[in-house]
C-alpha cells in the first residue's frame, strides 16, 4: 500500500522482544522511523476515562522516560494513552503508537494532529493492512504487540474492565514486568491499577524506580527558566532526581525548615516550577 512501509518478521529490523511472545505479528506495517524500535522500550496504558492526576502521571512517567533514552509505547486511544504520547513528544527519545486498525485510520479523530507529531519524530505501527477499520476485536489483539515491544508495562489509570488490563495481564504471560501507578481508592479510575498491586505489581512510588529497575541511574532534570535561586534549584533538583517527595524528606535533604520549605514550594508553584498534591511535591509539566 502507497504511504505506508512493512517489515516481516525474520528480517533483522524486526524488534527482538516482539519475535519472543508466542504469537508474534508476521508484518508490521509502519509510518515514520524504524530505528525506533532500537531504543529500550517502556508501554504507559491506561483509562480513556482519566482523571486530572492520572493525565499528570502519565505525562511526567512518559516524559522522564524519554529524557532517559527510553522509547513509551501505547496505544494513541483517548486519556492516559494520548498523555503518555504527549510527555514523549516533550523529550528527546521516540514514542511509538500502535494501532488497532490500518494506518490509514485515525482514531480518535481528535487525535489526527497527535498522529501526525508521533509520525515525524517517532513511529506509527500496525498489524493491519491500510483499510482495516478499528473494530472491539482488533484492539485487544493489538495490545499484544504494545507489551511485547517493551521490557515493562506501566499501568497509570485503570477501572474494573479497562482495556489496559489486558495489556497488563499479557505482558504478564509474555514474561514481562508490571508496575501500577497507586490510586484513590474512592476513584473507579483506580480500581484496577490497586487490584494489579494486590496481586503483586509493583507500585510507581517514585516514577525513578522505573528507570532504576532498567538499569539506568536517574540524572536531575534541568531546571527551566532562569529565575531560580541557589536553594530553588536545589530543590527543584532534588525533586527532579526522586520523582515526588514528601515534606518531610525533601526538607530533610534540602537541609531546611518545614516552615522555609512551605513558603519556598509555595513560590516555586507561583513560577510554574513544582506542584502539589496529597502532601508531596513533584514537577509541574513543562
Amino acid at each position: 500500500m502507497a504511504g505506508f512501509e512493512f517489515v516481516e518478521k525474520g528480517d533483522s529490523r524486526y524488534p527482538a522482544l516482539l519475535g519472543m511472545i508466542p504469537d508474534p505479528p508476521e508484518r508490521l506495517y509502519y509510518r515514520g522511523d524504524l530505528c525506533a524500535l532500537s531504543y529500550p522500550a517502556i508501554a504507559v496504558v491506561g483509562s480513556r476515562k482519566s482523571t486530572e492526576y492520572g493525565r499528570w502521571a502519565a505525562y511526567t512517567i512518559a516524559k522522564r522516560l524519554s529524557d532517559h533514552g527510553v522509547a513509551v509505547v501505547s496505544g494513541m486511544a483517548e486519556g492516559i494513552d494520548t498523555w503518555a504520547h504527549k510527555g514523549a513528544l516533550a523529550a528527546p527519545a521516540p514514542t511509538i503508537a500502535v494501532f488497532g486498525s490500518g494506518l490509514d485510520f485515525c482514531y480518535p479523530a481528535a487525535n489526527r494532529e497527535l498522529m501526525e507529531d508521533i509520525a515525524k519524530s517517532g513511529l506509527l505501527l500496525s498489524e493491519y493492512a491500510a483499510g482495516i477499520r478499528p473494530s472491539r476485536f482488533t484492539f485487544p489483539r493489538r495490545n499484544r504487540i504494545i507489551s511485547g515491544l517493551c521490557g515493562a508495562t506501566v499501568v497509570v489509570e485503570a477501572g474494573f474492565s479497562s482495556g489496559s488490563l489486558i495489556t497488563a495481564e499479557l505482558a504478564v504471560d509474555q514474561g514481562r514486568e508490571i508496575f501500577a501507578v497507586p490510586g484513590n481508592i474512592n476513584r473507579k479510575t483506580s480500581v484496577g491499577c490497586n487490584k494489579l498491586i494486590a496481586d503483586g505489581a509493583r507500585p510507581v512510588v517514585f516514577i525513578d524506580d522505573i528507570l532504576t529497575d532498567l538499569g539506568i541511574r536517574p540524572s536531575a532534570a534541568k531546571v527551566l527558566g532562569g529565575d531560580l535561586c541557589g536553594d530553588e534549584k536545589r530543590v527543584v533538583a532534588i525533586i527532579a532526581m526522586n520523582g515526588e517527595m514528601s515534606y518531610d524528606r525533601l526538607a530533610a535533604e534540602a537541609g531546611l525548615s518545614i516552615a522555609a520549605l512551605t513558603s519556598m514550594v509555595t513560590l516555586l508553584e507561583m513560577k510554574g516550577q513544582v506542584s502539589t498534591a496529597a502532601g508531596k511535591v513533584f514537577l509541574a509539566n513543562p
